[in-house]
């Protein structure tokens, strides 16, 4: 291994510095189980096939103590470059997506996870998860939690406010779910889709007619 390359393999894994030999391990058979080559075909096997050598690699490296101090000591050299909170977070974020797109629900909820630790004020990784925690019933207090969270620290963001309401509506939470579409009606100026989801929570049009239809894919695709 080139040392001197000053390769983040810590990044590679997704595992802080301080992770355990026992952390590392446990993060190296989740997305070995992953990104096995065999589970995939064409472009899709040749990315996994790079990906899996990555995490290898890196595994193997942080496993060793010796080769574990040489790449704490060369990455230390440029602390502030090598240890940006902020590319930290855009690691997590990009992984996150990805999992998202390949439907991989707890990997992506793991790094956008990850990525509101790295940065609790960064609203878009709360939103990011609360999407992703929707996917699970089991999560859905995580996803209230999440939407609550980027909801406070972007409070005149329209697609937040409107995705509140919706988990809250979904959560069987009338009166909570009413708030944020309120707020999101006015800050609107009176959307169509915000009124007739008020209408659905009082009896209004059902919940899953054409028109709700139609709005929930172009909520996700604002966010990628």
């Amino acid at each position: 291994m080139d040392i001197s390359s000053n390769k983040d393999f810590y990044a590679v894994l997704g595992v802080p510095r301080d992770a355990t030999v026992r952390d590392i391990k446990k993060r190296f058979l989740a997305l070995a189980r992953e990104r096995h080559p065999d589970r995939f075909q064409g472009d899709a096997k040749v990315e996994a096939e790079t990906e899996f050598q990555n995490i290898t690699e890196a595994f193997n490296v942080l496993s060793d103590p010796v080769r574990r101090r040489q790449v704490d000591l060369a990455l230390s050299r440029p602390a502030k470059a090598q240890h940006d909170p902020q590319d930290i977070l855009r690691v997590y974020l990009n992984r996150g997506i990805r999992a998202f797109k390949q439907g991989n629900w707890l990997e992506a909820a793991n790094n956008f996870d990850r990525a509101t630790q790295t940065n609790p004020n960064e609203a878009q990784a709360w939103h990011h998860l609360a999407l992703t925690c929707m996917k699970e019933p089991r999560w859905s207090t995580k996803a209230q939690e999440a939407i609550v969270r980027a909801c406070e620290l972007r409070p005149d963001h329209l697609p937040y406010l409107k995705l509140a309401g919706r988990i809250f509506a979904d959560g069987g939470m009338t009166p909570r779910a009413k708030q944020y579409y309120n707020q999101a009606l006015k800050l609107s100026g009176g959307d169509p889709s915000i009124r007739k989801a008020l209408a659905d929570l009082t009896g209004g049009a059902p919940a899953d007619g054409p028109e709700a239809a139609e709005g929930k894919p172009s909520l996700f695709r604002k966010i990628w």
